[in-house]
């Protein structure tokens, strides 16, 4: 059936826009995206409601049309805007554009007219060489119901836009009492106070319908004006005019000339890359899920031929053989392991192995023991059912550095497989961080999906029993059907890394990936591996604590005011602060004026009212405390918490901890701190050792600026804020007091990351004008930073990327927005990506030398952390000069820049203890 789908941009649009709470949904570069979002949800929705053959969007030009020129108050009343609302509309179109759905605008035009001429035309059969069985229109404004026939239904949001009804003829007739043919005359009676056309006084749509009933249309009314009786007839007398002039307006019309034909709206398919690209800058990683999982065999990629490849599951007997003959010296497999892994405990049961040399070609046929005609070869093993013989021949090909493996996000499969003592040697690729490289800023990368991508076909799925266009199909009998998806990934893993090597190469980032995070993922399984040790007694103890902070704030909020109030609730703290205590608006929002974590503060500074204070104390409490209660369920069975470090998250290079995110323990406030001191050396070992870096980015800043002042402020050893302060201020080093200091270590930093004057100011609660006069003496004096600024924007902007030190890209296609918001974003981030990934880098050479520093030794002390700059050992008995030697030396050598690296280092029971 073909069917013609038309969406109302703008309409749809603002409805989302007021339907979600725009501080809800805003990037990490602050734009606004709930209009965005809820418009993209809802198309998601439809597409897969609807399923149909042709679509369009259409959007409004501007508000000056045709009928604003003949009636100047037309939808003059509407209010201006909201800036959160502004730029959300070229964003929607970017979402189009990546889902390959055109949109039409017409100078002078609503887009209901345009809707109105496709809808006219595609019930034309045989005039633009498209026929359609249905036409579907998804509209917020009435005015479009008089498009309604038997072939063309409206469907109208009825909340928000998450619920549309299916506006068919009866059902207009059953809600307006006219059929749709004549809503318009309806309307003109009746008027429609969001384009501020006034109806006649005291008629409603049963009387204006009743009319209609009588004397069929509005020219019949029109003609029977002196008969109709009462109060109602004299104000349809008195505003005759203001009706025929509604008429007029709210006709749609049905022949604008348009830059498109109905054959141009086929549905195509998505451009995949696209897709990644805007939704990972729209940072809507949830909503892709959503889109890719409810159309997976949608229109997307052409995947090509079919595929046939038949693997195997071996026999116990059969797995050395197989090893040798596919797997020898030199050849790299893909690997895919079936397993669990958790809390520090899991376990292998199944490995998929494919063998050879480049991808398959399209038709390629590998046969049932892997002779393949493009040198390839596929295979299950069980791993639960392996006798002695085949257990040591896969422990002694795993661990052969030698052979070298393949894997898609190997830590994980690494650690299943040690937990059946078989560590893994060989690490030759991982396709998730090869991709990463690639596309850093990107927020997923799932194997399916980058199948599609670089190999245009799709993994074989468990509910996926016959081989389709570009599916990977694995003969392997009826209930094998989770071999035959761990053969198909494995099989993907091959393939896909040959592609992307090449793309690492063409980034480069060969040497980053080889040298770095490769290695790395040794590094990083050891320490999930390990572990911390956690002190349960205390944990539970500070929880306690917590909770009793948590109620004293409580109660001291209560009697400020002298009532009970939700102190989670936004709402009742709006009546709280705005009406009963009359304190200074803060910004307002949606749902009311903000009552977020910087308006508090800042309503705080202003007024100092005992009720802020303690809702301030309250929130940093129930915040630590609920940090706690995670540590305490975070326990492992050994006693130490396990958490789970990601290499794919930041686009900066950073590492992220997860599950539970230790990277996000407090240490700004004395409070934070004590949650530091519940975990404490291990059983055997003799103490912490905590060792960071002094200032690294600001040391980065200086050898990547090459200012003489910096560097000078270094390499003479004088306090960098205090040397700063003086050249700033213009005063001797023992002049600058701490407001100075404070102020100058504020903007230092602050300029790495791209701080504005304004944003100085709101930092230090000064006034913009004098912050700007703080910057431009900074610049006047370390003016090697100021050109260093604003050479890696122009660099950055002229190539599309910044680079590290050690080479690691980020890419900044917004770097030549149109939209000023991402424009200016994308400026800061160049700002700061280079310096911010430079330590990045240097913190990962750092831990690879100070790992391989400790098995070099024969030392038994190991890595447990990384935190930001921060390396956290647990030191055995009699190895802590040793450890602290051997630390010094690999931190501080691993980088060679222009000033030292200075490495702080402390030591204790407890990671609290073991701060310098």
């Amino acid at each position: 059936m073909s069917r013609l789908l038309l969406l109302d941009g703008h309409s749809l649009a603002y409805r989302a826009f007021f339907a979600l709470p725009a501080e809800n949904f805003s990037t990490t570069t602050g734009q606004t995206t709930n209009a965005v979002y809820g418009f993209t949800a809802m198309l998601i929705n439809v597409l897969r409601d609807e399923d149909p053959t042709h679509l369009a969007v259409a959007f409004d030009v501007s508000r000056q049309t045709f009928r604003t020129e003949q009636y100047a108050e037309y939808k003059a009343t509407r209010s201006a805007t909201p800036d959160e609302f502004r730029g959300q509309v070229s964003l929607l179109k970017e979402v189009l554009d990546a889902l390959r759905i055109r949109h039409v605008e017409v100078d002078g035009y609503e887009a209901d007219d345009i809707i109105a001429t496709l809808a006219t035309r595609a019930n034309e059969p045989g005039a633009e060489g498209a026929s359609f069985d249905e036409v579907l229109i998804v509209t917020g404004d009435r005015d479009a119901f008089q498009l309604v026939t038997d072939s063309t239904t409206v469907l109208y949001p009825v909340k928000g836009v998450s619920e549309l009804a299916r506006m068919t003829p009866d059902a207009v007739e059953a809600r307006y009492g006219v059929r749709p043919e004549r809503y318009p005359d309806l309307a003109a009676m009746v008027g429609e106070s969001s384009d501020n056309l006034p109806g006649v006084p005291g008629v409603g749509p049963k009387t204006a319908a009743k009319w209609l009933g009588l004397y069929g249309d509005l020219t019949g009314i029109v003609a029977n004006v002196t008969a109709i009786k009462g109060k109602a007839g004299e104000n349809l007398r008195a505003h005759l005019d203001g009706v025929l002039r509604n008429r007029r307006l709210n006709a749609l019309v049905r022949d604008v000339a348009l830059p498109v034909t109905l054959d141009d709206l086929e549905r195509a398919s998505w451009d995949r890359d696209e897709v990644h690209r805007v939704f990972d800058s729209l940072e809507f990683r949830v909503l892709r899920d959503r889109l890719f999982a409810t159309f997976e065999s949608a229109p997307e990629e052409t995947a090509g031929e079919a595929l046939e490849v038949h693997g195997v599951v071996l026999e116990p007997a059969e797995v050395p053989g197989w090893l040798e003959r596919h797997a020898p010296t030199g050849v790299p497999v893909g690997v895919a392991v079936l397993g669990t892994w958790a809390k520090g405990e899991g376990d292998a049961e199944g490995l998929a192995l494919a063998a050879g040399g480049g991808p398959l070609p399209q038709g390629g046929v590998v046969t049932d023991d892997g002779a393949a005609d493009a040198g390839g070869a596929v295979a299950f093993v069980a791993l639960p059912d392996l006798d002695p013989a085949a257990e040591t021949a896969v422990g002694a090909w795993l661990g052969d550095p030698a052979r070298p493996k393949v894997f898609h996000d190997a830590k994980p499969q690494m650690r299943m497989l040690g937990e059946r003592g078989w560590p893994v040697a060989g690490l030759a690729g991982d396709t998730a961080l090869s991709a990463y490289l690639v596309r850093p800023d990107q927020r997923s990368y799932d194997l399916a999906d980058l199948s599609v991508r670089y190999l245009h076909r799709e993994l074989l799925a468990p509910e996926k029993e016959q081989a389709g266009q570009g599916t990977l199909d694995f003969a392997v009998g009826e209930n094998d059907t989770e071999a035959r998806r761990a053969m198909s990934r494995a099989r993907a893993v091959l393939d896909l890394w040959h592609v992307l090597s090449g793309k690492v190469e063409e980034s480069g980032g060969t040497e980053l990936l080889r040298d770095i995070e490769l290695p790395l993922v040794h590094v990083l399984a050891g320490m999930e591996r390990v572990g911390i040790a956690a002190d349960l007694p205390a944990l539970e103890e500070l929880e306690s604590h917590f909770a009793t902070k948590v109620d004293q704030a409580q109660a001291d909020a209560f009697d400020a005011i002298g009532h009970e109030v939700n102190l989670g609730s936004p709402k009742q703290l709006q009546v709280v602060l705005f009406e009963e205590l009359d304190m200074p608006k803060t910004k307002k929002t949606k749902t009311g004026w903000t009552t977020d974590a910087d308006a508090l503060a800042d309503l705080f500074v202003k007024t100092e009212h005992p009720f802020l204070e303690a809702l301030l104390r309250h929130r940093d409490a129930t915040r630590l405390r609920v940090t706690v209660e995670g540590l305490i369920k975070s326990i492992a069975p050994d006693g130490r918490i396990h958490t789970t470090y990601q290499q794919t998250i930041a686009a900066t290079g950073r590492l992220s901890s997860t599950d539970p995110n230790l990277q996000n323990i407090p240490i700004r406030t004395d409070e934070g701190r004590r949650i530091r001191s519940v975990f404490v050396v291990g059983e055997g070992y003799e103490t912490l050792m905590s060792a960071d870096y002094s200032q690294i980015e600001m040391r980065i800043m200086a050898h990547l600026s090459g200012d003489d002042g910096l560097i000078e402020a270094y390499q003479s050893g004088e306090d960098l804020h205090r040397f700063v302060g003086s050249r700033v201020f213009g005063v001797p080093p023992e002049g600058v007091t701490p407001a100075m200091r404070s102020k100058v270590k504020a903007m230092s930093y602050g300029l790495a990351y791209g701080l504005s004057a304004f944003g100085l100011s709101k930092q230090l609660s000064i006034s913009t004008a004098e912050a700007k006069g703080l910057m431009d003496e900074y610049f006047l004096r370390f003016g090697g930073v100021r050109d260093y600024l604003r050479q890696v924007v122009d660099d950055a902007r002229a190539v599309g990327y910044t680079e590290t030190m050690f080479g690691r890209r980020r890419y900044l296609p917004d770097l030549d927005s149109g939209n000023r918001q991402r424009r200016e974003m994308a400026e800061r981030m160049a700002l700061n990506a280079p310096i911010q990934g430079s330590a990045a880098d240097i913190v990962k050479v750092a831990m690879l030398a100070v790992d391989a520093g400790l098995r070099e030794a024969d030392l038994s002390s190991r890595v447990l952390l990384q935190v930001h700059d921060e390396l956290v050992l647990e030191v055995a008995p009699g190895e802590l000069d040793a450890v602290t030697d051997l630390v010094r030396r690999h931190m501080g050598g691993a980088a060679d820049l222009a000033v030292p690296l200075e490495v702080n280092i402390g030591t204790g029971r407890s990671w609290q203890d073991a701060e310098h």
